[in-house]
């Protein structure tokens, strides 16, 4: 685990030090919080690419720190290293002045962010937990993900998965973007448990996450109480479910604290037409790969922001400034004193690099970077069109290889994809009312925020230059209510969701100006703030007072797992019942399917395997032709297999004509579950080979 903290640490480090190229501005916690998306993505990239040629052992990481450690070499720059020092000691100065003379800003910085870091840490310790009788979560939406990324980050590190396989769909090229999974397998790599790797990945990226909203949003709207209530909208966020928990307390012999301390269902996505989700426990905990291209994408919005030419003459002016007084006696360094380009551009360049890194990370994020992006140039961008045109140069020659490589002899049904339908996820139900019982006052408060005039100038709360900035994200709300853009359509909130991260600082400035006024203006802000985050913080509280778990892998699963392991070589293939929580998905084995629902998310088209794994089970006339064509050379008959809802009929007599390494014989050819028996045993066959 030393190891995996160090590796970690570097990779923050060499992430904050790269900011010093192209962000002047930034305080040192802004940097940190860029350095640890900017590291963990270029420890994904190129650790990927490394373990591709050298493999994923432990000179891999060496390298790869190695590499990350590269921009400490900044510090050899006289500059460099006095605006480091700089910003070290106001760090300093402000911890201090902050514990001897408080100050009520400060004061309330300080708490909203340690309440951040306690809240982060209970969520995200119960995304998975190992315990003596399996391996468990405490989010409801993340029991069926959770396995999934497992299989990922196994098939890395016990799997030799190069180059990668769909761990859901033996033989079939990985299109799902995995470099957030990989980072975690490069933890496990360096001496961290699985629930070790994780952990520490998520609670970094959704530390950072939050710091870069918030800086996102003080530039936008350059009001301190507006960047404090924009991470609260977000982390809270959750539509009109608060009703129904009101409700149930209403008729509920234990009261409202008796239902608040039992919670089990979910008021922020449900079967009741409910589908928005909150964003802790229905994106940033399972959707692993958005943890990380959120944050890069926040980074690549702030900079196109400060590169506005509004920005510019101002400090162009002080660059000049500076460039005159020194001169004379610029300091050596490693690469061009500021590049000899103004800052905007150098801010351009370095947004098209982390755009550029998105692809492997998270794939809807960066057509969402690209698409909003080429709006806003048309809109506001072309009095500065060199240095635009210099990000989409940079952020296509980065992504083109990983965009071709992920592509490139895939599997995937492109058609699966795209195709019309209205409405997003409302099914029958009337789409306004649809939008308004999922995200609440939230679509009215932007309008009043866009509409709002203050004072007798009729002074517009949003100005202009914030409006062109917004427009373009409307349409990641107008084209996934309109059109199909996953296979599954839920996953248009990949989509979705960057609009309500552009919306949420035009709601956080509105209520911010309510807090600022009447008694009752600031009353009407505290009630509209509790609308629309109460039913998050219902789900979020369901997690973090640990009210319910879920078993996913019981202990005998676990255990199995760990024998498949020390039985089986890393590269074989093993046949299982196409479920979720196969064991087989802890050992980084070759699995021929896993759960279907997985498998057509990534466009792949299941039904015909899933019918010859039936056939195969069954010991049919061509069960022995068909584990030839998959090449199967283990197969698995334990607890999933017998259920009588996995569509499998067992042939026991078929099963004798195989070598069983793992299990008891008797027990392996007991039959279907007995439903008076409460676990049934693993076993493993090993098919001869001709």
């Amino acid at each position: 685990m030393v190891f995996a903290l160090a590796l970690a640490l570097i990779a923050i480090a060499g992430g904050a030090f790269v900011t010093y190229l192209f962000d002047e501005e930034a305080p040192l916690a802004a940097r940190l919080c860029m350095g640890a998306c900017i590291g963990f993505a270029a420890l994904g990239l190129c650790g990927f690419i490394l373990a591709s040629f050298l493999g994923f052992g432990i000179l891999t990481l060496l390298l790869v720190s190695a590499l990350l450690a590269l921009p400490l070499l900044l510090l050899t720059n006289a500059r460099r290293r006095k605006r480091w020092q700089a910003d070290l000691n106001e760090t300093v100065r402000g911890v201090r002045r902050a514990i001897l003379h408080p100050a009520r800003r400060t004061n309330i910085y300080m708490l909203f962010y340690a309440l951040v870091v306690v809240l982060l840490w209970l969520v995200f310790d119960r995304a998975m937990m190992t315990q003596p009788d399996g391996i468990l979560t405490g989010v409801k939406n993340n029991y069926g993900d959770l396995p999934f990324h497992l299989s990922i980050i196994t098939r890395f590190t016990d799997g030799a998965n190069f180059p990668p396989e769909d761990p859901t769909f033996a033989g079939t090229r990985f299109t799902y973007p995995f470099i957030a999974d990989f980072v975690a397998a490069c933890f496990v790599r360096a001496g961290a448990s699985l629930r070790q790797a994780m952990f520490l990945e998520n609670y970094v990226l959704a530390i950072s996450f939050v710091g870069l909203l918030h800086r996102f949003t003080l530039k936008l709207t350059r009001d301190w109480l507006a960047g404090l209530i924009a991470p609260v909208l977000v982390l809270f966020s959750g539509g009109l479910g608060w009703w129904n928990f009101f409700t149930e307390s209403k008729w509920s012999e234990d009261g409202l604290l008796g239902v608040l301390f039992h919670l089990e269902q979910q008021f922020t996505i449900n079967d009741y037409g409910y589908r928005w989700g909150n964003t802790l426990t229905t994106l940033l905990v399972p959707q692993r790969s958005i943890l990380l291209g959120l944050p890069l994408a926040l980074i690549v919005f702030t900079l196109w922001w400060t590169s506005r030419p509004v920005d510019e003459e101002g400090k162009r002016e002080k660059v000049k400034g500076k460039r005159k007084e020194t001169k004379t006696q610029r300091p050596s360094s490693l690469l061009p004193s500021s590049f000899y380009l103004l800052p905007s551009t150098r801010r351009m360049i370095a947004a098209g690099a982390i755009a550029g890194l998105l692809p492997l990370i998270h794939a809807h994020t960066f057509i969402v970077v690209m698409m909003v992006g080429a709006v806003i140039f048309l809109l506001t961008g072309l009095k500065q069109w060199r240095a635009w045109i210099a990000f989409f140069i940079v952020a296509v020659v980065i992504a083109g290889p990983q965009m071709w490589w992920s592509t490139h002899g895939s599997a995937v049904r492109a058609g699966d994809f795209l195709g019309w339908q209205p409405g997003w996820d409302s099914g029958k139900e009337n789409v306004f009312w649809f939008w308004f019982k999922n995200t609440g006052l939230l679509i009215p408060l932007i309008t009043l925020a866009l509409l709002w005039r203050e004072g007798k100038a009729r002074k517009p709360l949003v100005p202009p230059e914030l409006l062109l900035f917004y427009l373009p994200f409307l349409l990641c709300f107008m084209i996934p209510n309109l059109i199909k853009l996953a296979p599954w359509i839920w996953d248009n909130i990949k989509v979705l969701f960057y609009w309500f991260i552009a919306s949420v600082p035009l709601v956080a400035l509105l209520l911010a100006r309510l807090l600022r006024g009447r008694l009752m203006l600031r009353a009407a802000s505290v009630v509209l703030l509790l609308t629309l985050t109460l039913a998050g913080m219902l789900d979020v509280w369901s997690v973090a007072a640990r009210v319910v778990e879920y078993s996913i892998f019981d202990d005998e699963g676990v255990a199995f797992a760990e024998r498949v392991k020390e039985k089986t070589p890393p590269r074989s293939t093993i046949l299982h019942a196409p479920t979720f929580n196969s064991p087989i998905f802890l050992t980084g084995r070759r699995t021929v399917m896993g759960y279907p629902g997985h498998v057509i998310s990534h466009g792949i088209a299941f039904q015909p395997r899933q019918r010859e794994i039936g056939q195969i089970y069954a010991g049919g006339a061509d069960a022995e032709t068909l584990i030839s064509k998959y090449g199967v050379e283990y197969l698995v008959v334990g607890p999933q297999e017998r259920h009588p809802n996995s569509g499998l009929r067992i042939n026991y007599s078929f099963l004798e004509r195989f070598q069983l390494i793992i299990g008891d014989e008797k027990e392996c050819l007991a039959g279907e579950i007995d439903e008076s028996r409460e676990k049934y045993g693993y076993c493993l066959y090993k098919i001869a080979r001709p």
